[in-house]
């Protein structure tokens, strides 16, 4: 799987329609409109996120590994 930073990943999130609700602390809380789930990403410099939660923001937001 492809390493993406956290703020890489909220950029791909906000291109697919998810917006920006709040900033707590280093964590962007994102919602999509016809969508329960909040997506929180965590944004640490330029550190990768870790696999096992990329997979799982990505399983929340419907995303695939093509459109990283």
């Amino acid at each position: 799987m492809k390493t993406v930073r956290g703020s890489d990943f909220a950029k791909i999130l906000e291109k697919r329609g998810w917006k920006l609700l709040r900033i707590n602390g280093s964590h962007h809380i994102y919602g999509k409109e016809g969508f329960i789930e909040r997506i929180s990403v965590p944004i640490h410099g330029n550190k990768p996120l870790k696999v096992g939660l990329l997979r799982h923001l990505m399983k929340v937001a419907a995303l695939k590994e093509s459109d990283l």
